[in-house]
């Protein structure tokens, strides 16, 4: 294995730990929440227990930019747009 194999592994893990706001993944990837960018929207979400270090999961993405049916915990939840897009992840 030469070192140039090396170096690309380890550009795309790194890639992957980014912070992205939830919308921005694809249905069926596991994700940690790490923070919220709306103080209003996160004080809903905590009481509902999504908490920073949750592992979550887009279960589905309903069409023309609706809501999004999101797993964490073992419960299921649908948000809006702009709920799911306060929530700040990365990628496990």
């Amino acid at each position: 294995m030469n070192s140039h194999s090396n170096i690309r592994t380890t550009r795309v893990a790194k890639a992957i730990k980014a912070p992205k706001s939830l919308t921005e993944l694809k249905e069926r990837v596991l994700c940690q929440i790490i923070r919220f960018t709306d103080d209003e929207i996160s004080c809903r979400l905590m009481a509902m227990g999504v908490l920073p270090g949750t592992k979550a999961e887009i279960l589905r993405k309903a069409p023309l930019n609706g809501g999004f049916y999101i797993k964490f915990d073992n419960q299921r939840v649908a948000l809006r747009k702009d709920e799911a897009a306060s929530i700040m992840v990365v990628g496990i």
